[in-house]
């Protein structure tokens, strides 16, 4: 299982045409006009839901600086004694060599101290990631969280059809949704591989769906360089000119750990830097595979490679962004199994954010990942243990933050919408308490005498609408109101709701000689390249 998607995965089939919302999608409403009526509202204010999450709560801290300051010890040794391979890069092996580094082959050893130098010599400690609608622009860094989907699964499943092998019909569906959910801040990148398409010719197609179906901010394709190019090229004719002094796409760069860099990946990281286009630089650690078994000999490892591929960022164009990364999790020493949702995992989260506040970066991590194979219990609690000690922690760009499933193999469309109504809980959780006038409540204490209930107080009143967060689909009627409205589980009311979502889609403000711009020049690449399935 990888971070990022699968280029040798197979597929084949000619261009699917734009999907439409399910067959069915608009007998999806629930009984019961109050509460499809709220439901309605919600989704209308949708378009104008906060950009992203503006934290006040301090982020938790679980080890006390002697305890980071020995990990970061710890990495530097790797760095400088163990070193980190640099694969099939000519241009980065005389870059290390030029900036001091002792390169053996392609082994890189560093002066311990040299990357961190270099990444807090030059990489901006936030940016702004530009979407195609200004008012949807995020702040990546700072006390921001950014929400991402989902990323890089084959298959896609819901209720209806099961799990499948994801076509471009699927993929363009899951942008409408995203771009329909509020609390999801971005439209992300490979949010499902749509295999029906050539693998060399997808990047197109996802690309273009996610400009042409969304106007929230995007990521561009890794899996080859030329494909990172092209990525930028739509993104040029669709924000109308050079892209140098704006970043606009934000993408996955994964180390092949341990302790290790591919040419594909450095080779689309390059591009990017080189473009002024941001890279999480993300180690993918299954720890006692990919690392030792432990929290700390895991953090370790992943801030060396952090630190050395941000590091080249740099050299390759200084003040070019990037996001420190880390996808932590462990897996069974019973089966050999990846597991997700484990307290050490948790721990790797609070650890490595505080370590990413130190290097003075933005940082990734997080999500809501789960084992199960279905929205069920397993999945809720599994995906809980990652999600809080993502907002706790303070990260920044939460990529997987919805809709993943069976390890990251499938997204599951009632999971993006339950994972979804979950992220507006951690956007009120995130914000910490309010001390204002209004939240300290002193006009309520005065004019309500003791004995008397705060129903009909004037400060309940004025703020009964926004008090408490409510979900769009958990239930919390009584048992006979339930039973009336035909007793619908969790996942079963999501997939009413995400096929509403569809069926209420209106895509959003494109002009037509960009759109046009557009799908000449996806065209005109495909035409120059003959189909490929791995």
């Amino acid at each position: 299982m990888s971070d990022h998607n699968d280029p040798n995965l197979d597929a084949a089939g000619p261009d699917p045409a734009v999907a439409a919302a399910p067959e069915g999608a608009r007998s999806g409403r629930r009984s019961g006009g109050g509460r499809a009526g709220r439901q309605a509202a919600r989704t209308a204010r949708g378009a104008v839901s906060a950009p992203y999450l503006t934290r006040t709560m301090p982020p938790v801290e679980v080890l006390d600086d002697a305890g980071l300051e020995q990990i970061e010890e710890n990495a530097e040794t790797i760095l400088s004694e163990v070193g980190i391979a640099f694969q099939e890069t000519p241009e980065a092996l005389e870059l290390w060599s030029a900036a001091g580094a002792h390169v053996e082959g392609e082994l890189v050893k560093f002066p311990r101290g040299l990357c961190r130098q270099i990444v807090q010599e030059s990489a901006p400690r936030s940016y702004i990631q530009h979407a195609r609608n200004p008012a949807r622009n995020v702040l990546v860094g700072e006390n921001t969280t950014v929400f991402v989907p989902n990323y890089g699964s084959p298959f896609v499943t819901d209720l209806d059809d099961g799990r499948r092998y994801a076509t471009l019909a699927d993929f363009q569906n899951a942008v409408r949704l995203i771009y329909s959910i509020p609390n999801l801040h971005h439209s992300g990148g490979t949010v499902c591989e749509p295999v029906d398409i050539p693998v060399n010719k997808r990047h197109l197609d996802m690309v273009y769906s996610h400009l042409r179906y969304s106007d929230k901010p995007l990521m561009g394709s890794v899996t080859a360089p030329e494909r990172a190019e092209d990525s930028i090229e739509l993104c040029r004719i669709a924000f109308g000119g050079d892209l140098g002094d704006r970043t606009v796409l934000t993408s996955l760069i994964n180390a092949s750990s341990p302790l290790r860099w591919d040419a594909t990946m450095l080779g689309s990281a390059t591009v990017y830097a080189k473009a002024n286009q941001a890279s999480v630089i993300s180690p993918f650690i299954l720890a006692g595979a990919m690392s030792p078994v432990t929290v700390a000999g895991l953090a370790a490892q992943a801030l060396a490679e952090a630190l050395s591929g941000m590091a080249y960022c740099q050299l390759v164009r200084p003040g070019s962004p990037v996001v420190f990364g880390t996808f932590a999790s462990s897996m069974s020493m019973a089966t050999g199994a990846p597991t997700f949702g484990t307290p050490e995992a948790g721990l790797a989260i609070y650890v490595m954010a505080a370590l990413a506040r130190r290097v003075g970066v933005p940082f990734r991590s997080g999500g809501q990942f789960t084992s199960s194979k279905y929205p069920d219990a397993q999945a809720a609690y599994e995906s809980a243990h990652t999600l809080l000690p993502t907002v706790q922690a303070g990260v920044n760009f939460v990529l997987h933050a919805a809709g993943w499933l069976e390890g990251g193999l499938a997204l599951s469309m009632e999971k993006l919408v339950l994972d979804g109504d979950q992220l507006g809980a951690m956007t009120v959780y995130g914000k910490g308490v309010d001390i204002s006038a209004n939240g300290q409540a002193m006009e309520a204490f005065l004019t309500n005498p003791p004995g008397q209930h705060f129903l009909g107080n004037a400060h309940t009143l004025a703020n009964f609408e926004s008090a408490f967060w409510r979900s769009d689909l958990a239930d919390n009627n009584s048992y006979e109101q339930w039973l009336d409205e035909g007793g619908k589980t969790s996942a079963e009311r999501a997939n009413e709701r995400w096929k509403q979502l569809l069926s209420d889609y209106r895509p959003p403000d494109l002009d037509e000689a960009v759109d046009a711009e557009m799908q000449a020049f996806v065209q005109k690449r495909k035409s120059e390249m003959p189909d490929e399935i791995g």
